[in-house]
């Protein structure tokens, strides 16, 4: 299949394909195109975001599958064949030779980079370490002001996984404030933004920000709730890292689209209640994971996905008796049968 008409056949399947590479089109025509077009013959939709315990439970069924038919001895040396340079030439062949990009990814409706990552971080002996100790802190800095963000390179010497590595040096790269925010931090963190946003419309599309009469920025709320470069923005608050930023930002949009009104009182609150208990049963979903968060915010009301999700957990701990102990189904059966007439008695 030529470029174009590869992008336009994955584009119903991945609407912001136009934003992909060149090179990573083409390999997604070999590898997903036409798993894609299978899953929709089922009634699958091509899915992102978090992995399902299902999904994940997948995984581990086609990796140890692979390593039966293959002989290979480990999902280590599948999945990162470069650490073994003596049996790399031989792993290579056997995935070939047994289609390991059609296995890995079976009975899974994502992108098969998405899926092969996803293995990776389950499989990888070196993510789960625990805490890092203060030598390996101090080692850590060394090798960033050797090898830059090298993190793959840094990885190896730190027998840890390229994201902790990653992550780790985001935290301790300067000084960070855990107490909380002073008025100066939040400043810098909406001028950030503000930054952050103005520059990526500009470059979407230049009639899509305006400018009222005090100069300030006008967004839609999708482009304030949706993914920002936080490493960027942690870098210009300076005293926070970046997740502590994402957070920070999510509570402030919270109390801006809720209008400063509390999410617990009056007629409101027992509507939004009552319509998020009947859109989660209607859903039909067995796994949290697999919620439309984004559908949920809309129809609740104008407010971001983290604050609807919040609103969720504070629901089955306050009214679903041992909530721990019941799935996801249980919890939200409990909730429609039990705690929805009431609510709508109330209201």
């Amino acid at each position: 299949v030529d470029l174009d008409t590869a992008r336009q056949e994955l584009e119903e399947f991945i609407p912001h394909v136009k934003n992909i590479s060149e090179s990573s089109i083409r390999k997604m025509a070999g590898r997903d195109l036409a798993r894609f077009k299978a899953f929709k013959k089922q009634g699958v939709a091509v899915k992102f975001g978090r992995f399902t315990k299902k999904e994940n439970d997948q995984i581990r069924k086609n990796v140890d599958e692979f390593l039966l038919i293959t002989g290979i001895d480990s999902a280590e040396k599948l999945l990162f064949t470069s650490r073994f340079p003596e049996e790399r030439e031989a792993i290579n062949r056997l995935k070939v030779e047994h289609q390991f990009c059609e296995k890995i990814s079976e009975g899974i409706p994502r992108p098969w980079r998405l899926i092969y990552y996803r293995a990776r971080k389950i499989f990888d002996p070196n993510n789960y370490k625990g805490r890092y100790t203060q030598e390996e802190k101090e080692k850590l800095k060394k090798y960033h002001a050797l090898h830059g963000n090298d993190w793959k390179k840094i990885s190896q010497l730190m027998s840890r996984s390229n994201l902790s590595v990653a992550m780790k040096y985001s935290e301790i790269k300067s000084a960070i404030n855990y107490g909380p925010w002073t008025r100066e931090e939040i400043q810098k963190l909406k001028a950030a933004v503000k930054e952050v946003l103005r520059r990526k419309l500009e470059m979407e599309d230049a009639g899509s920000a305006s400018s009222g009469a005090d100069g300030d920025l006008w967004v839609d709320r999708e482009k304030l709730c949706q993914q920002l470069p936080w490493t960027e923005i942690e870098a210009k608050v300076g005293s926070r890292y970046w997740r502590q930023c994402k957070q920070k930002w999510t509570s402030i949009l919270a109390k801006k689209m809720s209008k400063g009104q509390e999410s617990e009182k009056g007629t409101k609150s027992l509507q939004n209640k009552i319509t998020l208990i009947k859109r989660l049963y209607e859903m039909n979903v067995e796994d949290v994971n697999e919620i439309n968060w984004e559908e949920l915010s809309e129809a609740i009301g104008d407010l971001p996905k983290p604050f609807v999700q919040t609103q969720f957990y504070r629901l089955k701990v306050s009214c679903v008796p041992l909530w721990q102990r019941k799935t996801f189904s249980e919890i939200i059966d409990f909730l429609f049968e039990n705690k929805l007439p009431e609510f709508e008695e109330k209201l």
